[in-house]
């Protein structure tokens, strides 16, 4: 009693791009590939996606923008902008320079980053507590002793200073920042 041997699959490869059907959009000309798929393989593809992309009818399109316009997008601060709203909603203050350079105001936010380095290792990243007003060398020693860990300040890739701290103390920094300096940040 040998077990039977499972049929091949049935694969319909495109006449004009010789991917399989499925794996036409992805192509190089998807354009040329709609009439046979229309043709040949009927179910393969939505007929929403075959018609509305090529045909070019009026109605199709705006079947797809009516759809659109009830998407909107989440950032990561919370906030939603609509299909037709812009993203970029948050405006920063911009001081004049002699010379007619300008330059952008910081804003003021402490921003916390956990590093992996070497598989085990972590670092975590302190930036922004100096536009509060906090020395950081004064504030990384805190750190250092707090935790029992290395930590120094060091100039980040955008030429401004932070605080490394050795090991993952990612979420104990938040409460010992607010305790330590509560006025500021």
């Amino acid at each position: 009693m040998a077990a039977e041997k499972p049929a091949p699959a049935k694969v319909l490869y495109c006449g004009v791009c010789g991917l399989p059907a499925e794996y036409c959009e992805f192509g190089p000309d998807f354009e040329r590939c709609k009439p046979w798929l229309r043709a040949h393989a009927p179910g393969v593809y939505p007929d929403e996606l075959v018609a509305s992309s090529s045909g070019g009818d009026d109605k199709d399109v705006g079947k797809v923008g009516e759809r659109l316009q009830g998407v909107s997008i989440s950032t990561a601060d919370g906030s939603t902008s609509a299909g037709g709203a812009s993203a970029s909603s948050k405006t920063e203050e911009v001081k004049r320079l002699p010379g007619g350079k300008l330059k952008k105001k910081d804003k003021q936010e402490v921003i916390i980053e956990k590093i992996v380095r070497n598989k085990r290792k972590c670092v975590t990243v302190v930036k922004g507590l100096d536009l509060f007003g906090v020395k950081l060398s004064d504030a990384s020693k805190k750190l250092g002793k707090k935790f029992a860990t290395g930590a120094s300040v060091v100039k980040g890739p955008t030429e401004k200073e932070q605080i490394d701290v050795q090991g993952d103390i990612s979420y104990d920094v938040v409460d010992f920042i607010t305790a330590t300096w509560p006025d500021g940040s």
